[in-house]
């Protein structure tokens, strides 16, 4: 079923709580935390006006948040929750356990840096701290793309090859906050697409013996994670083929990444969210002046497509990688650091660095970017060569 578009305005974190509104989930577990509390005041409200008839769970913390959306998933319900920063981070054990529990459950995350020093800004330290948790990951650029990638979330969880949690990323307070146009489908059409949940198989399913969570030996641990690593390889394929469903209806269309003015690009620079809006437009002013700029825009981050990538680059002179995230690896970030390695496998001759940026909300304007493209260009003409990967923006 087509869907008829409706305009409007709303922040990020009203967008993603209309997607809930829509999808109507069974339980909302949640405890509040800056830049993602909104969400679940927003369904809270919803609950309260009885616009839907979400079973909202107040917690003491985001472990009891995620220990209870686990909980209702396994109980062979629809479970979501938000977070962000601290939040997350005291998730952790519950992060793991959900993922390799296969519980399709999905999580609003809106990103903050993580305490060390206080911040309450945009960064990913958050979402790639848990890069290795098991989860999918998924980043949105602006509001429309944390819309559209929520309600996309459910049907990629809960398919019968994957049954992973994914987390909804989008950068705190530059898209959580700010106000954008937006385009919101209508209410039928996306019910069909999200569809029931009607799990074969739950904890408290009648007649069913089930045992969720024990202890596993050596003898079969090792069988357990390689059949979690199947299903994240396996959600690559279903991620395109939900992507290619949504585009149906709505005439959005998505991917793993966005390829903008790619094709014939000599500098690239990769990015993840709201940046890459201001990369846009650094792009534009670069193609004017002659010079054969580009952008790719990961969306998909786990699984990681890194071959994918690779390909799509491989006809520019030079890259920039940006992480808005420091790895304390003394060698980058975590975007850098598996992209890198992505290139090398794929024989791209490329010159490639890794570059911080907009770490704890630091801001990037257009010069910023437009500066990094000069860099690329130098480094392309064997002119400049770093030492070790460089931070944008940074005051002397």
């Amino acid at each position: 079923m087509k869907s008829k578009a409706i305009k409007t305005r709303m922040s990020g974190n009203e967008a993603v709580a209309h997607a809930i509104k829509q999808i109507n989930p069974d339980v909302m577990p949640a405890f509040p935390i800056t830049p993602s509390t909104e969400i679940p005041q927003f369904v809270a409200s919803m609950i309260a006006n009885g616009e839907i008839d979400t079973e909202f769970i107040p917690v003491e913390s985001e472990h009891s948040a995620m220990s209870a959306t686990m909980g209702a998933s396994a109980a062979g319900a629809r479970a979501i929750t938000a977070t962000s920063s601290c939040g997350l981070a005291l998730m952790w054990e519950m992060l793991y356990v959900t993922a390799s529990s296969r519980l399709p459950v999905v999580m609003a995350l809106v990103n903050r840096g993580l305490t060390g020093p206080l911040n309450i800004n945009a960064e990913h330290s958050d979402s790639m701290g848990a890069r290795d948790a098991g989860w999918i990951q998924i980043y949105s650029e602006n509001n429309q793309e944390a819309y559209d990638n929520f309600l996309q979330a459910h049907r990629i969880a809960e398919h019968k090859d994957v049954h992973l949690p994914v987390m909804i990323c989008q950068d705190g307070f530059i898209t959580s906050h700010a106000v954008q146009n937006i385009t919101l489908w209508e209410d039928e059409p996306i019910k069909e697409f999200v569809g029931e949940y009607n799990p074969e198989h739950y904890l408290l399913k009648e007649d069913e013996a089930m045992a969720v969570g024990p202890y596993a030996v050596s003898n079969y641990c090792m069988e357990e994670k390689k059949a979690h690593a199947q299903a994240m390889i396996n959600a690559k394929k279903v991620i395109l083929e939900v992507a290619k469903e949504f585009e149906e209806i709505t005439g959005q269309k998505y991917g793993f990444f966005e390829e903008y003015k790619l094709e014939d690009a000599d500098f690239a620079v990769v990015a993840i969210g709201s940046v890459c809006g201001t990369a846009k437009d650094a792009v534009d002013k670069l193609r004017e002046q002659g010079i054969k700029a580009g952008l790719l825009k990961v969306r998909v981050f786990r699984p990681f497509p890194g071959e994918e990538m690779a390909k799509a680059l491989k006809n520019c002179k030079a890259i920039a990688i940006m992480d808005r995230c420091e790895s304390y690896s003394a060698n980058g970030g975590p975007l850098g650091a598996e992209l890198m390695a992505a290139l090398f496998r794929e024989k791209v001759t490329a010159e490639a660095v890794n570059v911080m940026y907009g770490l704890s909300g630091r801001d990037v304007r257009v010069e910023d970017v437009e500066e990094v493209f000069d860099w690329l260009t130098k480094m392309a003409k064997g002119e400049l060569k770093f030492t070790e990967y460089p931070y944008l923006g940074l005051r002397d």
